[in-house]
């Protein structure tokens, strides 16, 4: 499945990394946000990955 050319799978790829670069410079308080924030975008991460891992098992 694509969008625009680009694989799902890559793009979610890319999306989960940024969110795990968010989620690390938020916890060793690079970047300053309320811990809501952090929550909520560590759960976005969560379903994010799971729906990557999906697609890229059914994709094989």
């Amino acid at each position: 499945m694509t969008i625009a050319g680009i694989s799902l799978v890559l793009f979610l790829g890319i999306v989960n990394l940024i969110l795990i670069l968010f989620q690390v410079s938020t916890g060793k308080k690079w970047v300053k946000v309320h811990f809501a924030w952090h929550r909520r975008l560590g759960v976005l991460l969560f379903l994010t990955a799971l729906v990557h891992a999906v697609l890229a098992y059914l994709s094989r």
